[in-house]
């Protein structure tokens, strides 16, 4: 019941909104609501328990024919709205946005990419990132939760971020000691929503990832 309470509240969470029209200033301030700020953020970091990464034993990502899917169908609709979290996420984050006729999906809209700083015009380019990436998660302490959790863990609004599909694969499962925006004026917002995301579930840190994320919390000034 604690989960389900938990998956329903976090659906709830929204964004602040940006048009493409906004200064880079707020381009790079952009981030989901509920993000700790940078002092926050920095305490946070600091009492994170920090340990050597669990086996990837067990982990699938996977939901097709049948395979353990350990993080739950991907999108889930967890408030039972009938729009899935991909369609909320591409509707907060991008601008000029278009419903497809009759139904809550995304058709249309503008993406400004808070990763590179580029201007996305094509849904079909767009990609949701998990900051936090699943299998960062599960070897960090995802591995032990029962299966409501990981499903509202993979479903956290708060941890996704819509940006263009080739930087997310450039991403894939890298931690911010193996990868980071390639545009550089987002380091401080990028750090802090994945702090958000580590502290919220109590997941641990590896040193050298505690130490890239202190140092993308120093662009916070």
């Amino acid at each position: 019941m604690r989960w389900l309470l938990l998956i329903l509240v976090l659906a709830g969470c929204s964004a602040i909104p940006l048009s493409p029209s906004a200064s880079s200033a707020a381009q790079v301030d952009r981030v989901p609501r509920g993000t700790l700020d940078a002092v926050a953020a920095r305490t946070s970091l600091a009492a994170l328990p920090v340990a050597t990464p669990g086996r990837m034993d067990g982990y699938v990502r996977d939901c097709d024919d049948g395979k353990a899917c350990v993080f739950g169908q991907p999108w889930f609709d967890t408030d039972g709205d009938g729009c899935d979290q991909r369609s909320q996420v591409l509707a907060r984050d991008l601008a000029e946005v278009t419903r497809k006729p009759g139904r809550c999906g995304v058709q249309s809209g503008v993406l400004d990419d808070p990763y590179t700083g580029t201007q996305v015009t094509s849904v079909s380019k767009i990609q949701i990132d998990h900051v936090v990436p699943l299998a960062a998660m599960w070897r960090s302490g995802a591995a032990s939760w029962a299966p409501e959790q990981r499903l509202a863990a993979a479903n956290d609004l708060r941890n996704l971020v819509a940006v263009s599909g080739k930087v997310n694969q450039s991403k894939g499962d890298k931690t911010p000691d193996e990868w980071m925006p390639p545009s550089a004026g987002y380091a401080c917002s990028y750090g802090r929503i994945y702090v958000t995301v580590k502290a919220a579930y109590s997941l641990s840190v590896t040193p050298a990832e505690r130490a890239a994320l202190e140092q993308a919390l120093t662009a916070c000034g």
